[in-house]
């Protein structure tokens, strides 16, 4: 009995506990849902037509806006001036209320802020000044520290809330100055679209000026609320916590009711589902649980362009408001790591905001503010010179080290237009391993706005973390992060994204965030951070969105990609530049500033060369001493105009106008400079473009050669006035007399250049006129026909080659240039359908030779006038043997065109799947077919000195004085000179230019050729100076200083005094000198520095870029007392060797050598 009733008993219970669990009714609908239409719920739970029920109906506790608690003065500044914050608070001051407007565009103007806080108000956790200029602005303390910066209007960079300190609260009065000013994060656009022209008229409304009170749970809330509906929208396919997230988001809104502030306590409860339980009490400690290792790597970043659709004193503002919004941001969220580059930025802080640029390095000294790149700008990275880029790294690396201690280990350009396969070379040079970049792949966010596409349009780049292999084959680890911006806004989709768009998994499996509103400045928000703890929170308990870490930086997240690769052994390579297949228009887009970029590269090395002798020298001022800081100062303004949006010709016309100030200022130094060395190197003597050459009477024509090149030159002389006593020295006189043509020789490659009269050698010129409209310029080596308008024939003479194809012509062309949307950066590869030949018109005879035989062309075209002299020379491009003349284009436009773009062409009876374009220290060779996208997508690159199309036994080049566009299809080589834009400048490239350009025939492929050389001499006009004297002039007799002997494919680029010299006086201790030299041809080379037995060098040392001693080299000594340097080169790699001088009687004792070389003693 006993035993059966426990079985009933057991019996019983079981099915009661069933019946619990699992009832045996159901009268109910069920639980099923429509998913999509409760993930459309989600978008009503804040703002839009029901914020007066919704969440955002208890975000405020209190507003006030009257005056007896917020007094408002302002000043306005005069005109576009920005006055300093000393020089504002001296202005008189009038009343201001909220509601006013203030303008027009650019205008700058300073309120003074006073708050009375209500008594009452101590009792609430968060009270916050609103102000909302509906423009950008920055609150300072009343000493003049800036605090944050503030971005008015509704955009999701909107930023207008200033945190007032429980300190004041308490005391009831709080006073701040904020400068507002008149521009929005992206300029004035007069139409709304970013890149159209600025509105100079555009006025801002203080729209607030608000006390407020924030109920702090609700927007605690609205956090919750916003990454809940991220991980909804977000996650891919069908996940458990893509639906968890739903649910609870869906179940929040249940919960809520605006009438009970308990509801919302309830409803965090109810994120926790998600978050996890007593997350948000753990603060920054998030980070510390969960996963050991995290794949997405946290890194606040703020994108600040130097300049672009603002000028560059804008800027200066920018960089106070956005660092200065970083620090407070520090403050607040302890794992908060900010990075930013542009040395440039900071010396403007420095100079303009000394109290907020102490606080910035006491941020730095931390390890919370991270200095990044090692350059002076986020530069252009394909039109800079090699030695540009090379400055661009030691002034910023040296910049960086000499304010904070640091070298930068990671370079950073991740908005450049494409980028040099020299870079990585130049990068390693620099004492960095490591290189961000982006712009291949980039999808730019900013607040709630997506930018039209901004990456490669034809082909997909294959990798995110690669090494990245340049010409000369130095390698460095890379990373493209896949998020596919620099801008990111650290929601869910960008965190996932990090992981399900990462191109090389199989290889690395981490990705940088670089989160942050950029391009116009900001940075990273109060509500990124926040999304990213709960972002933590949620990867900490589900597998399915990655982890994500902060605290940390760049350098280490590179360090963790090299360790976890085995030092990039198990990354994919991509060798040679990275060609942005977009912005191919940037190569011409605004020539005068291409050609301010080109003159003042040259004109600083020619400087620096001068300057170095004249500081070793001093043979007619014995005090002279190296003007190091007034060359620096002259870079500087030259490398701050290669920022990657002034030099491509992508800003507004404000920034050009500012642009053209800085050339101007560097040429009008650079030549004073040049006057200062030649007046301590040489006697009395003037420069022939000096007006003053047409007072004197007598003299000697004397050039000095700054390239180490042999050279012979035909230069212009003015006869006009008394100097017409010099025709003597000339050998060709113009028709009017006034000017004569003298030839100079240079043929030793030493410095000084001599007249002369013609040479056996030399292959005398003339031009024949053929009929009513064909001409003829010829010399013993190639011959130019120009018939009805057009170059109809180029002959080598010696070989009876014809080097036009046949039935074809060349000369200008026009292209209509209508890109499908970045007007000023794009031309797009269906510019190239349409099209129309230009004939050059009025042809007539200018110079008749022997030296030089010219024509003279103009074409008219539309609104525009085109004046051409095309001249051919008795001298050769080059010293090299049967090297032939130049035929030069000298042109002088009047351009008024809309919309098209300017080329000159030359379709060649030659082949080849490539041709070659002079890079950045070398030259790099790309394709002239289609067979695949990514040869179609070169149909306009980016060349400097020269282009050249060969195939064995001969080729052509084109070559440049000022010029960066080029294009090779087939067989048609162009060269590119105008283009017509009229976004975001109106009016770009409209009104008069003067450029040149050349073509060159040469025997031989290109890698046989003297093409290189050719260019530089080119760009490197003499400096022809008239000698009054010449019996007292050593430097006649002095022996060349440096020259290169053994191999003529190395190239000695730059002279100049070291980086750490003494500049206070002309007799400092070991004074160095540093040559660059560079391998042009892409081959090994064994060559030998000869040095002049004048030159005292103790001691000869490789080193990097920033001159820091690799290796010790030997020294040799010659029988002529000539020290030399063994140097060995594989192809393009850059050497600087850095000679230490000492005094000449300290030196080791020269004994005669029986040998030509041996190691000195």
């Amino acid at each position: 009995m006993a035993h059966h009733h426990g079985h009933a008993h057991g019996h019983s219970h079981g099915h009661s506990a069933e019946s619990a669990d699992y009832p045996k009714l159901n009268y109910g609908p069920g639980a099923k849902w429509i998913k999509h239409l409760t993930k459309d719920r989600l978008g009503t739970f804040n703002g839009g037509h029901f914020s007066d029920v919704n969440l955002s109906s208890v975000l405020y506790i209190q507003r006030i806006d009257n005056q007896e608690n917020i007094k408002l003065e302002v000043w306005d500044a005069p005109g576009l001036s920005k006055p300093s914050f000393e020089e504002a608070m001296k202005q008189k001051f009038r009343p201001a209320k909220k509601g006013e407007s203030f303008g027009p565009s650019w205008t700058n103007h300073w309120f003074k802020v006073s708050l009375n806080i209500p008594t009452y108000w101590e009792q609430y956790e968060h009270v916050q000044f609103e102000f909302d200029p509906g423009c950008e602005a920055m609150v300072f303390t009343p000493d003049g520290t800036p605090m944050q910066g503030i971005t008015g209007g509704w955009g999701g960079d909107r930023r207008v809330e200033h945190i007032i300190p429980r300190s004041a609260i308490k005391a009831g009065k709080y006073e701040i100055v904020i400068e507002s000013s008149c521009n929005g994060m992206f300029g004035v656009p007069w139409n709304g679209d970013t890149i159209a022209p600025p509105d100079m008229n555009r006025y801002f409304q203080l729209a607030t000026a608000d006390l407020v009170v924030l109920n702090v749970e609700a927007w605690d809330l609205l956090w919750d609320f916003q990454t809940l509906r991220e991980l909804a929208d977000s996650l891919p396919g069908n996940t458990s916590l893509q639906n968890k997230a739903l649910t609870t988001a869906n179940a929040i809104m249940n919960v809520f009711d605006k009438g009970d502030p308990s509801s919302i306590r309830a409803a965090r409860k109810l994120a926790e589902e998600v978050f996890g339980e007593d997350w948000a009490k753990k603060r920054e400690g998030i980070y510390d649980e969960g996963p050991e290792k995290s794949q997405i790597w946290g890194i606040g970043h703020c994108h600040i362009d130097t300049a672009w659709l603002w000028p560059y004193r804008v800027t200066q503002q920018k960089v106070a408001r956005s660092w200065s919004t970083q620090v407070d941001l520090m403050d607040r969220y302890p794992e908060h790591r900010f990075t930013c580059s542009q040395a440039q930025q900071y010396k403007w802080l420095e100079q303009l905001y000394p109290p907020l640029f102490e606080r910035v390095k006491e941020k730095i000294l931390e390890g919370k503010f991270h200095p990044v790149g090692g350059s002076w700008v986020e530069n252009d990275a394909n039109m800079p010179s090699g030695e540009a880029l090379a400055r661009q790294f030691i002034f910023g690396q040296r910049y960086f080290e000499s304010r904070f201690g640091v070298r930068c280990k990671t370079a950073w350009l991740p908005d450049s237009f494409g980028l040099t396969g020299a870079l990585p070379q130049l990068i390693r040079l620099a004492d960095m391993d490591y290189f961000f970049t982006q712009k291949l792949s980039c999808q730019l966010t900013q607040g709630h706005t997506t930018h039209p596409r901004i990456r490669n349009n034809i082909n997909n780049f294959p990798h995110s973390t690669f090494n990245w292999v340049g010409i000369d084959g130095t390698q460095v680890l890379c990373h493209m992060t896949p998020v596919d911006t620099y801008t990111a806004q650290a929601t869910v989709g960008d965190v996932n994204k990090g992981l399900t768009n990462h191109k090389n998994l199989e290889s690395s499996d981490v990705s940088l965030l670089v989160f942050g509103n950029g391009d116009g400045g900001g940075g990273p928000l109060a509500k990124m951070l926040e999304n990213l703890r709960r972002i933590r929170a949620t990867g900490n308990r589900s597998r399915d969105i990655p982890p994500v870490n902060m605290g940390h930086s760049v350098d280490e997240f590179f360090d963790v990609v090299a360790k976890e690769s085995d030092a990039g052994a198990r990354l994919p390579n991509w060798s040679g530049e990275l060609y942005l297949e977009f912005h191919r228009g940037t190569y011409t887009s605004h020539g005068s500033i291409k050609k301010g970029n080109r003159k003042s590269e040259i004109l600083l090395r020619d400087v620096e060369v001068l300057a170095t002798f004249a500081s070793l020298y001093r043979f007619h001022k014995s005090d002279y001493v190296y003007p190091n800081e007034r060359i620096n100062d002259c870079w500087e303004k030259v490398l701050l105009n290669q920022f990657h949006d002034v030099l491509p010709g992508s800003a507004i016309g404000m920034v050009y106008d500012d642009a053209e100030k800085l050339y101007a200022e560097v040429r009008k130094e650079g030549e004073a400079l040049l006057e200062e060395a030649f007046k301590t190197i040489f006697p009395p003597s003037i420069s022939i473009t000096d007006p003053a050459m047409k007072s004197k009477k007598a003299g000697t024509l004397i050039g000095y050669n700054t390239t180490f090149f042999p050279r012979r030159d035909i230069v212009e002389v003015p006869l006009g006035g008394a100097a017409s006593r010099l025709r003597s020295q000339v050998v060709q006189t113009s028709k009017d007399g006034t000017v004569g043509l003298a030839l100079m020789d240079c043929s030793t490659a030493g410095g000084l250049s001599f007249g002369t009269g013609m040479y056996a050698d030399c292959k005398p010129v003339s031009v024949t006129r053929l009929g009513d409209d064909k001409y003829v310029m010829k010399n013993s080596g190639i011959a130019l026909t120009i018939s009805e308008g057009r170059i109809a024939s180029l002959l080598d003479v010696g070989l009876d080659r014809e080097l036009i194809a046949e039935g074809e012509t060349g000369g200008l062309v026009i292209f209509d240039d209508r890109p499908n949307y970045w007007d000023a950066w794009d031309v797009e590869i269906h510019h190239l359908e349409k099209f129309k030949k230009l004939r050059f018109e009025n042809v007539r005879v200018a110079a008749e030779g022997p030296l030089r035989a010219s024509l003279k062309a103009e074409v008219k075209y539309g609104q525009s006038t085109i004046n051409v002299v095309i001249s051919v020379d008795a001298v050769p491009a080059s010293m090299k043997k049967n090297s032939l003349s130049l035929i030069r284009f000298d042109a002088e436009v009047d351009w008024h065109q809309r919309h098209e773009f300017l080329k000159f062409e030359l379709p060649l009876n030659i082949r080849n799947d490539n041709a070659t374009y002079e890079t950045q220290f070398g030259h790099v060779q790309r394709p002239t077919h289609k067979n695949t996208t990514w040869d179609m997508a070169k149909f306009e690159v980016c060349g400097h000195k020269y282009a050249d199309l060969s195939e064995y036994g001969y080729g052509v080049a084109i070559l440049s004085e000022s010029k960066y566009g080029f294009s090779c299809r087939g067989n048609i080589l162009r060269i590119s000179l105008l283009r017509a834009a009229t976004a975001p400048d109106a009016d770009q490239d409209q009104g008069k230019h003067e450029f040149s350009w050349a073509v060159m025939p040469h025997k031989g492929h290109f890698l046989e050729s003297d093409v290189p050389v050719a260019a530089v001499l080119f760009n490197s006009p003499l400096h022809v100076r008239l000698l009054e004297d010449t019996a007292e002039a050593p430097l006649l007799k002095a022996k060349p200083g440096f020259g290169v002997e053994g191999a003529p494919n190395v190239f000695l680029e730059t002279v100049k005094r070291g980086l750490d010299d003494d500049f206070k006086t002309h007799e400092a201790a070991s004074p160095t000198v540093v040559l660059r030299l560079y391998e042009a041809y892409g081959g090994h080379a064994q060559v030998k520095l000869k040095i002049g037995s004048h030159i005292p060098v103790a001691k000869a040392v490789v080193t990097n870029l920033l001159e820091d001693e690799l290796e010790e080299l030997n020294l040799l000594q010659t029988e002529d007392s000539s020290l030399v340097v063994k140097l060995k080169f594989h192809g393009f790699e850059v050497k600087t060797v850095k000679l230490i001088l000492g005094k000449p009687g300290s030196l080791p004792k020269r004994d005669s050598w029986v040998t030509v070389e041996k190691p000195r003693a």
